[in-house]
């Protein structure tokens, strides 16, 4: 088979497997959110244990949870059995994954956990199984098939429960009321955490780098304005210097294929009105979010009574280590 032709099916059973898993949710997945929402605001934590693949799919599961705010620890279920069962305390909540819910080293675990009081939270493809039988809530991971072309190698059902595992994460943390700033101290390093700490006002272009200019002035000044400030855009105010536009390189030749008067013209009559903006204050990642979903290249900051102070230019955040 062509490499790329059958990588595309990959793609495809993938995907196929992660539709069912996501058309079988059921109300067990609320009473997991609920377990864990429950145990957090008690102060214990998430225990994570799995063998093989699975184990690889509960370490990353594990890290999404600390990193939006629930403490998360990875238990190996053999060293467990020989005293790092230590590390659970009654009140914790147990991710065991097991697609087969079988893997004689969460069986013989099973028991020893249950003698903790906690709570055990079973993602499986085999909820009859004995990690479905021993478990207080099932996530259902069932795949039709695996990827693998004997549908053997753990590669749909690992690609399930590791969405399940992100599905749980994401729902737990906005449950809690996670917020940005929080998010944030759990990332102080590498462009996330600089997205997430530094603001707007930080980064942004100031005074001669801070194209600004008169709705009344022409077309033709507001490019000089433009060009000294080396910027592909200009904010464009009113008589109190609040933001009412702004005017791009792209308008003007846009403007141009259909007026060839348009460097005459005062930019109130070409300008973009009630442009996006953001205060200084913001975070850079909210500029980063309008970046993407706006697909602008330029982004005007302004004070708390509308006036523009700064730019924020595309171009500038890779050198900067924001994107």
């Amino acid at each position: 088979m062509d490499p790329v032709a059958r990588a595309r099916e990959v793609f495809r059973t993938e995907t196929e497997a992660l539709e069912a898993v996501a058309a079988a949710l059921d109300a067990t997945f609320n009473q997991a959110v609920q377990s864990l929402v429950e145990a957090l605001a008690r102060r214990n934590k998430v225990v994570v244990a799995g063998v093989g693949k699975s184990g690889n799919i509960g370490r990353k599961i594990a890290a999404t949870l600390s990193s939006t705010g629930a403490p998360a620890v990875v238990l190996d279920p053999v060293d467990a059995l020989h005293g790092d069962l230590g590390v659970v305390h009654e009140g914790d909540v147990v991710l065991v994954l097991s697609y087969s819910g079988e893997s004689d080293e969460l069986v013989h675990l099973l028991p020893a956990l249950k003698r903790f009081g906690v709570s055990i939270v079973g993602l499986t493809g085999s909820p009859e199984s004995t990690l479905g039988r021993h478990s207080d809530v099932v996530l259902n991971c069932r795949v039709p098939r695996e990827a693998c072309s004997f549908n053997l190698a753990p590669t749909s059902s690992t690609t399930a429960m590791l969405v399940m595992g992100d599905a749980l994460a994401l729902t737990v943390a906005e449950a809690r009321g996670l917020r940005l700033e929080e998010f944030a101290k759990r990332h102080p390093a590498g462009a996330i955490g600089r997205a997430l700490l530094v603001k707007v006002g930080d980064i942004m272009r100031q005074g001669d780098r801070n194209p600004v200019a008169a709705a009344s002035l022409s077309v033709r000044d507001a490019l000089l304005v433009m060009t000294r400030a080396k910027s592909g855009s200009v904010a464009v105010v009113d008589d109190q210097g609040l933001l009412v536009g702004v005017f791009t390189d792209g308008d003007l030749r846009r403007r141009m294929a259909e007026d060839p008067a348009v460097l005459g013209r005062p930019l109130e009559d070409v300008m973009t009105r009630n442009p996006i903006r953001l205060q200084a204050g913001a975070l850079a990642a909210e500029a980063l979010r309008v970046f993407h979903e706006r697909s602008i290249d330029d982004l005007i900051v302004v004070d708390s009574n509308g006036r523009p102070v700064g730019l924020v230019d595309l171009q500038d955040l890779p050198r900067l280590k924001l994107m």
